[in-house]
């Protein structure tokens, strides 16, 4: 069952993302040569606290950090700690709060100073994609829409989608139904209907698809060691065009 929201939980989920949006693009402001990538997830508590939220991954199936916090080749699911930012890094945040028992969810990929060719190609065009693939969310349309067209943009470009981990519903939990991969073909998955929200988020790599997972059991990285971006809105299907939950961010590479 993929769930409905409807009125007021609709507006839950509104500030709920607005909370989510508001708490990453003050740490996209804090990302700066010379800080850990602990020193970010520590910031991110503070900014819980000081909205009232908390967050929606610490603790959840034992993740030990507030955010996830990923620096070039890693994918998602980096834990704060010790590692330190350096200029021309590629830093992704993912930013998962509960406020009043709803999830905002959302993630960007933010440069630090000036990147390489490589990564700031990478960087543009899955934010591009991301822009691009929010539209399809309609009513009416398959879940498998959007799945194609991050597909082929990414392969259009000479980029390559993750297919290990997926994008979902959100709502009261984290992970809901529809998966929502960055692969597959427009008639498969499930129509989308008025109420549903979905954390779109593609995860795009400059070289191969392969991934591998880390010893902390989290840190998913790309096998060859190439760059990876990673953008993520929570969107909500409406009778017309979707609505964006988590906020219209600047774009944060060009």
């Amino acid at each position: 069952m993929i769930p409905i929201k409807r009125g007021w939980e609709i507006e839950a989920m509104r500030k709920a993302g607005e909370s989510a949006s508001e708490i990453l693009s003050a740490l996209s402001g804090m990302v700066a040569p010379g800080r850990t990538t602990g020193d970010i997830d520590r910031a991110a508590a503070e900014l819980m606290a000081e909205a009232g939220v908390r967050s929606a991954f610490l603790g959840y199936k034992k993740f030990p950090g507030h955010i996830c916090i990923s620096i070039n080749e890693e994918v998602v699911h980096g834990i704060g700690g010790t590692r330190r930012i350096q200029y021309g890094d590629l830093v992704k945040m993912d930013v998962g709060i509960i406020r009043d028992g709803w999830i905002g969810d959302t993630a960007a990929s933010v440069p630090v100073g000036i990147l390489n060719p490589e990564a700031e190609r990478l960087c543009t065009i899955t934010q591009k994609i991301l822009a691009a693939a929010i539209p399809l969310a309609r009513a009416g349309r398959r879940v498998g829409e959007i799945s194609a067209f991050v597909d082929a943009e990414a392969r259009r470009n000479g980029f390559s989608v993750v297919r290990e981990f997926v994008g979902h519903g959100v709502g009261r939990k984290l992970h809901e139904e529809p998966q929502i991969p960055n692969f597959g073909r427009p008639k498969d998955g499930p129509i989308l209907k008025p109420g549903m929200t979905l954390a779109i988020e593609p995860m795009i790599n400059f070289g191969g698809s392969a991934v591998r997972v880390l010893e902390d059991r989290w840190t998913v990285v790309t096998a060859d060691g190439k760059p990876s971006a990673h953008f993520e809105h929570t969107v909500l299907v409406t009778d017309g065009a979707p609505e964006v939950l988590t906020g219209s961010k600047k774009m944060l590479c060009k």
